[in-house]
C-alpha cells in the first residue's frame, strides 16, 4: 500500500481541476469560433431580427416595427421594457389596449402604441426564437414639449425700486430653453433646472430697476424646445409699477359771475388708483349748494359767499397728492361800474398832458424875453461910452488932421 501525502493529493487533484476546465473551455470556444467566423461570411444568416429605434411627442402614437431576416416560422415575442410579453406570434399576450398589432408578415412585424407617456420609455426586445434565440431592442424615446410658461411676481414694482420676475416651464424633456425678451433685446436672467426624473422643470430669474414711466411695458418670456419644430411658446407680461398719486383740478375758464354754476373736476393718475377723493374748502365748510359725484364738485348759483380756496385730495398705499382752485366770484354791478370809469380816467390823463404842456411853453418863453431884455441894456450901454469919446474929443480940440472919427449913435 503506498501512502500519499496530503500536499501531493491536492497537486493531483488541481491538475486534474485544470485539464477538466481545458476541455470545457475547448469544447464551447470551438464551436463558438467556428459559429463566428460562419457569422462573419455570411452575416446575413446570422442577424435573424432588426430593431429600430423611435422618437415620439408625449401623447403621441408610436409605431415599433421589427424586421425579419431568414424568417421560418418560427416563434416571434415582443416584449415591453419591465420584460412583459406583448404580443406572441401576433396574438396579444398583455392586456394593455394601447397596444396594437397593425403588421404581421415573413419580414417585418410592427405594433402601434396609442397615447404614449414618458413611463413608457425604454428599450422594447425583438426576439426570435429558433434553433438560436435573437433578439434585438427597440428604443422608444419620448419628448415633452413645454407648455406656455408662466410669470411669477417675486417682488413688486415700486417707483424708483426694481422689479423681480420669474417664468416658470414646469415640464418638458429635454429641458426647455427660457428666454426673457423686451423691445427686442433679451434681458440676461438667473437660469435653474430641477430633474424631476423623466422630465424637468427650468425656471428663469430677472431683477430690473423700475420707474413710473415702466408701468404697462410689454415683456415677454419664450420658451424654445427641440419638440417645438422651431416654434416658440411665449408668455406675454406687462409690468405693473406702483407709485404715489398725482392731482390736477380742471377749472373752467372765463369770468364767473353771480348766479352762474361752477363745476370743479379732480383729474388723478397712480397705481393702484386712489379711490378716494376728498374735496374741502381751506378754513371753511362746503357750501349748502355743493355737490360731489365721485372726483367731481359742483356748486350751483354762485355767490359772493362761495369765493375761496377749495382743495382736492387724493391717495394710495404709496402716498398722498393734492391740488387747490380758487374761485372769485364778481359783482356785475361792479364790473359796470369799472368798465365806464376807464374813459373819464383817460380823459383826466389827457388833460393833465395838456396843462403840464402849457405850463412848460409859458416857462420857456418867459425865460426867453428875459434873456432877450438883458442883452438889449448890454448894447444901450455900450453906446453911451462911444459918446463920451466924442464929447472929450471936441473939447480938447483935437483936429482934423489927427484922424477923422465917426461915430453912429
Amino acid at each position: 500500500m503506498t501512502l500519499i501525502s496530503p500536499g501531493k493529493r491536492n497537486t493531483q487533484e488541481d491538475q486534474r481541476g485544470i485539464s477538466t476546465m481545458a476541455l470545457s473551455v475547448w469544447n464551447y470556444c470551438v464551436p463558438l469560433a467556428i459559429i463566428t467566423a460562419a457569422c462573419l461570411v455570411n452575416t446575413a444568416r446570422c442577424q435573424a431580427v432588426q430593431a429600430e429605434n423611435v422618437t415620439v411627442l408625449e401623447g403621441g402614437t408610436a409605431q415599433i416595427s421589427c424586421r425579419l431576416q431568414n424568417y421560418d416560422g418560427s416563434i416571434v415575442v415582443i416584449q415591453n421594457p419591465r420584460r412583459q410579453t406583448l404580443f406572441f406570434n401576433g396574438t396579444r399576450a398583455l392586456k394593455d389596449d394601447r397596444f396594437q398589432m397593425v403588421l404581421f408578415t415573413q419580414r417585418l412585424v410592427r405594433i402601434t402604441l396609442t397615447n404614449v407617456s414618458v413611463s413608457d420609455e425604454g428599450g422594447y426586445f425583438c426576439q426570435l426564437y429558433t434553433d438560436a434565440t435573437h433578439h434585438q431592442v427597440a428604443t422608444l424615446s419620448v419628448s415633452v414639449p413645454p407648455e406656455t410658461p408662466t410669470v411669477e411676481v417675486k417682488q413688486e414694482a415700486v417707483e424708483g425700486g426694481e422689479a423681480e420676475l420669474t417664468c416658470v416651464s414646469p415640464r418638458s424633456k429635454p429641458a426647455t430653453t427660457l428666454r426673457w425678451m423686451r423691445n427686442g433685446r433679451e434681458i440676461p436672467g438667473v437660469v435653474s433646472q430641477q430633474d424631476n426624473g423623466k422630465t424637468f422643470s427650468v425656471s428663469s430669474t430677472i431683477r430690473i430697476p423700475v420707474e413710473r414711466k415702466d408701468n404697462g411695458a410689454a415683456l415677454n418670456c419664450e420658451a424654445i424646445h427641440p419638440a417645438l419644430s422651431g416654434q416658440k411658446r411665449v408668455r406675454h407680461y406687462r409690468l405693473d409699477v406702483y407709485f404715489a398719486p398725482t392731482v390736477r383740478i380742471v377749472s373752467p375758464t372765463g369770468i364767473l359771475r353771480e348766479g352762474d354754476s361752477l363745476s370743479l373736476t379732480c383729474s388723478i393718475t397712480g397705481n393702484p388708483l386712489p379711490r378716494d377723493i376728498t374735496w374741502s374748502k381751506i378754513n371753511d365748510t362746503l357750501p349748502e349748494r355743493a355737490e360731489i359725484s365721485g372726483p367731481t364738485l359742483q356748486i350751483s348759483r354762485l355767490s359772493q359767499s362761495h369765493n375761496g380756496t377749495y382743495l382736492c385730495q387724493a391717495q394710495n398705499n404709496y402716498g398722498r397728492a393734492a391740488d387747490h382752485y380758487t374761485l372769485l366770484v364778481y359783482d356785475p354791478g361792479a364790473v359796470v361800474e369799472t368798465h365806464s370809469a376807464v374813459p373819464y380816467a383817460v380823459i383826466g390823463g389827457v388833460l393833465a398832458l395838456l396843462v403840464f404842456t402849457v405850463i412848460c411853453v409859458l416857462i420857456v418863453t418867459i425865460w426867453c424875453s428875459v434873456r432877450q431884455k438883458g442883452s438889449y441894456l448890454t448894447h444901450e450901454a455900450s453906446g453911451l461910452d462911444e459918446h463920451g469919446e466924442v464929447q472929450e474929443a471936441f473939447l480938447n480940440g483935437n483936429d482934423a488932421s489927427q484922424g477923422k472919427k465917426e461915430y453912429l449913435l
